[in-house]
């Protein structure tokens, strides 16, 4: 392995951060994990450019398109953000140290642990599905339909697409009035968009997902609290499996390479 390069921020701030050349294994994940650890390293702070896509792809010895999918991946959970024609920033975060050091731990998490994640979720949903049936306003059931609009259409990006989905369920809690629920979701939504990076195919499978979501909107228009619980139990039945097949299809894979 070659030895660390020095990687200078284009503007604000003089602090360096230090790549090392990756070879071929899981070099989406390597770049996500070294562009990461270098903003954390660094004490790069929000609003800081990063270098070129050409510089990046030289210095970590990657392919574009690997090198986008990892920024793509990053700019999904908010740690970088990019701005079309100008590059890529270190994002607007009150506090960037803690996203950084949650981001490891979801990036760490095992599928076992995921699973228990989900679990939380469904116990939470579920209740809040029930009252959102008899609580929820036609402000909440529009925006919930317009996040399903955005979330499955056409030509929307994929990660894009997945905070979207976050926020859908943020959005079925927080119309309850419960505050408490909500605030449990939303210390635990990183691992909620972990959890669907590893469930969700790539490309999204739109009419699926499509399906799901507008079940449980449908119960809560019609205020039907059992049919809401159900549709929400179905849709975490279906994260469970995925989640089960895609830990089973590592296992396979990392047999295979051994």
């Amino acid at each position: 392995m070659a030895a660390a390069i020095v990687l200078v921020p284009i503007e604000k701030g003089t602090n360096t951060v230090k790549l090392r050349h990756i070879g071929t294994e899981s070099l989406v994940d390597a770049v996500v994990l070294q562009l990461r650890d270098s903003v954390e390293r660094s004490g790069l702070s929000s609003g800081d450019r990063l270098p070129s896509e050409p510089a990046l792809v030289e210095q970590l010895g990657v392919s574009r398109t690997v090198l986008r999918e990892a920024i793509s991946r990053l700019q999904s959970i908010g740690l970088l953000v990019v701005k079309r024609g100008l590059g890529t920033y270190v994002a607007d975060r009150d506090d960037l140290a803690n996203c950084v050091k949650l981001f490891r731990t979801t990036m760490a998490i095992s599928s076992k642990d995921l699973a228990q994640f989900i679990e939380l979720r469904e116990a939470i949903e579920c209740q809040a599905a029930r009252q959102a049936a008899l609580r929820a306003g036609e402000g909440d059931l529009a925006e919930l339909e317009s996040l399903c609009r955005q979330m499955e259409g056409e030509g929307q990006d994929y990660h894009e697409a997945m905070r979207l989905d976050v926020k859908f369920h943020l959005k079925i809690v927080a119309s309850t009035g419960n505050r408490l629920m909500l605030n449990v979701l939303e210390v635990i939504q990183e691992f909620m968009l972990e959890g669907m990076l590893r469930t969700t195919p790539k490309p999204r499978e739109r009419l699926v997902s499509q399906r799901y979501h507008m079940a449980i909107v449908d119960a809560l228009r019609r205020s039907d609290p059992d049919a809401a619980e159900q549709a929400v139990r179905e849709h975490m039945a279906l994260l469970l499996e995925r989640l089960q097949e895609s830990a089973s299809q590592a296992a396979d894979k990392a047999a295979s390479a051994s």
